[in-house]
């Protein structure tokens, strides 16, 4: 940090000052790049040693990101049965193929396909309908069931 922070503010103050010396040219054609941010050599070089890294890093990051996005789109266009799409495919190629959704992501998920499980079964279509008691209905279900068994116990044909 420290040598960034030198690195930029040290350029601008051999600007400045170079400005204020008065009409003295001291011939800039010649000097390297790394003179010219008042580096030395090895300093430059270690420089944009680590500008590569960190673009590669970021590069990386955002390879990452984007196919997590295409896994994601892709289990969606699987579920609700939409065509697929190839920038998606590749995408996950890009980043190595096996590309697992954030936790949070795949909790949402599951969660959403657990409810939907549930409004598709029957009692879960039943517990949607409007004035649907079903504590009641489990009551009166019940007892025509026992009702039933009692006029078969007296039934003579059985």
């Amino acid at each position: 940090m420290a040598f960034m922070v030198k690195t930029m503010v040290g350029g601008q103050l051999k600007n400045l000052t170079g400005s204020l010396g008065g009409g003295e040219d001291k011939g800039d054609g010649d000097k390297s790049a790394a003179e010219a941010q008042g580096m030395s050599r090895e300093e430059y070089e270690e420089y944009q040693k680590q500008l590569v890294e960190e673009k590669m890093e970021r590069d990386a990051q955002f390879t990452q990101r984007k196919a997590e996005r295409a896994t994601l789109r892709s289990h969606f266009r699987d579920k609700y049965r939409l065509p697929k799409n190839e920038t998606d495919e590749s995408q996950i190629q890009m980043a190595g193929g096996d590309v697992e959704l954030p936790r949070e992501l795949a909790k949402m998920i599951e969660e959403d396909t657990e409810e939907e499980e549930e409004r598709a079964s029957v009692l879960g279509q039943l517990a949607s309908l409007p004035g649907l008691d079903l504590g009641s209905l489990k009551d009166k279900a019940q007892a025509t069931l026992g009702d039933l068994k009692q006029s078969a116990e007296k039934c003579h044909i059985m």
